[in-house]
């Protein structure tokens, strides 16, 4: 599963520069999948849509940092735990229990990400 970022979350950003895939970002911030990946071209989103590498994508949150879930691997085949989880202060990054993965659809990810 991808994990998340509560609202308890106190935007310290302490998480953001740990994570292997770029998949946290601030607040506001658009994001896209090129984001620190090696993805080049078009890249279908789980929700089925395919969109260019480098287009522009809503923030998910305007207010906290959030997660891209479409991103995130959870740390899997980088590290052996979330990497967001480990350093946050408030202990706000947690697993998504609308988003329950398996290891080998977390790693499958990981290498579509990371080509």
């Amino acid at each position: 599963m991808a994990i998340m970022i509560t609202d308890e979350c106190i935007n310290c950003g302490a998480c953001e520069p740990e994570c292997p895939n770029n998949a946290i970002y601030e607040g506001g911030i658009e994001w896209a999948i090129q984001d620190g990946t090696e993805v080049k071209g078009n890249y279908r989103l789980e929700s089925g849509t395919e969109v260019s590498v480098d287009a522009a994508q809503e923030p998910i949150s305007d207010d906290l940092y959030y997660i891209v879930p479409d991103k995130c691997t959870e740390c899997v085949g980088f590290h052996e735990e979330p990497q967001c989880a480990a350093v946050c202060p408030v202990d706000c990054c947690v697993p998504d229990p609308e988003r329950e993965e398996s290891e080998d659809q977390l790693l499958a990810r990981k290498e579509r990400l990371h080509i």
